[in-house]
């Protein structure tokens, strides 16, 4: 009877045994098991998996071999406080914590720790979760959800451009008649300095351009080809400076312009290459305005089938943390602005077949920009 009783204790732990094993080899959270001295005494297969070691390399030492140098150097008097005080402060308690691999990669984990008294002395269960992929699935989560701003804000600043554009048109017409009506009146008196007449009728052109800019940014909102036309590249490069430089007493201080002889002409809608030069033209005047050395460059050169238009300027130059997201929209460093810009000024030129990139600066200083655009055989 006693034979019989002891057979079948022993049947029943082996069986029990054989369960634990198996939810301890087929757990999906790591199952760390280790002793008052601190000794692993289990190590299962998911623990494998997440640290790198395999159970017989870590049976026996120290379970600081799993842990930062921080978390190692504190572990051991901690457990000893709880063992001496019994005052939990991690024991039953779930927390993030960080695990290192055996590559030395560090990680962040969740811990859970039990004790339990046996036999053979307090022993301590560890049970891990590797966070990792659930930081990859909240990156990504934030990445999309950023992806989501961003773009509502493009579909925001589309919107209000087709509304500030269609509330400018009137007022532009007015202008612009008044200017012309008063131009007319002006012209069959003798009275008048001619001076006068003359910007009244600068007035009248740029009320005429501001008027084009708007339709053609509509029409490069709607992604419809460019309106082109033949332009001369010296005289359009002197216009650009002349508008940049207009009220200013900045021209001969700031801006070199050099074009190279017999360069063919460009077959581009010059409103919006205008857009782009004078954009570039404003950017290098304001970097230079706290240099020494004030002087921005434009250069022109055939490069191929292309017309290379280089703006180069004696400013502190683009940081390199920057130069990655220099052309993406409300990415600017700049306090004033949407951070448009370049980014624009880029979809511009590729719709015409060319592009807008930094390059390198002139003399190893400053800032340099390059704008490609196919020529006009």
């Amino acid at each position: 009877m006693d034979n019989a009783s002891h057979g079948a204790d022993a049947t029943a732990w082996t069986v029990s045994e054989a369960r634990l094993a198996s939810v301890f080899d087929t757990a999906v959270d790591g199952i760390v098991v280790i002793n008052e001295r601190f000794q692993v005494l289990a190590f299962n297969k998911a623990c494998e998996s997440i640290f790198g070691y395999t159970a017989s390399e870590l049976l026996g030492k120290n379970v600081s071999a799993i842990m930062p140098a921080d978390y190692a150097a504190d572990h051991d008097s901690y457990v000893q406080r709880y063992l001496d005080t019994g005052e939990k402060r991690i024991i039953g308690i779930g927390r993030e914590v960080r695990g290192r691999h055996k590559d030395g990669t560090e990680f962040p984990v969740e811990l859970s720790v039990g004790d339990a008294s046996t036999p053979a002395g307090r022993q301590f269960i560890g049970i891990l979760r590797d966070l990792r992929p659930r930081r990859s699935v909240e990156e990504r989560l934030a990445q999309a959800q950023a992806q989501l701003v961003h773009m509502t804000r493009i579909s925001a600043m589309d919107e209000m451009g087709a509304a500030i554009a269609h509330e400018l048109n009137q007022p532009l017409t007015a202008i612009l008649l008044y200017l012309q009506s008063v131009s007319r009146k002006a012209q069959g008196n003798d009275t008048i300095d001619p001076m006068i007449l003359s910007i009244i009728d600068k007035a009248v052109k740029e009320a005429e351009r501001a008027g084009e800019i708007i339709q053609r940014m509509r029409q490069l909102v709607e992604k419809k080809d460019p309106e082109r036309e033949e332009i001369s590249i010296p005289e359009f490069l002197e216009g650009c400076i002349n508008l940049v430089a207009m009220g200013t007493n900045e021209r001969r201080d700031f801006f070199a312009c050099h074009t190279e002889p017999g360069l063919p002409p460009l077959s581009a809608d010059p409103v919006q290459i205008r857009q782009i030069m004078i954009n570039l033209l404003r950017n290098a005047r304001e970097a230079v305005a706290g240099s020494k050395i004030k002087k921005v460059s434009i250069s022109a050169r055939s490069d191929g089938d292309f017309i290379e238009i280089r703006v180069s300027d004696t400013g502190p130059g683009v940081p390199e943390e920057v130069a990655g997201d220099l052309f993406k929209a409300f990415s600017g460093q700049k306090r004033k602005g949407l951070g448009l810009g370049l980014a624009i000024s880029r979809s511009i030129a590729q719709n015409h077949g060319g592009d807008l990139m930094l390059g390198m600066p002139d003399m190893g200083r400053g800032a340099t920009f390059v704008l490609r655009l196919p020529a006009n055989e």
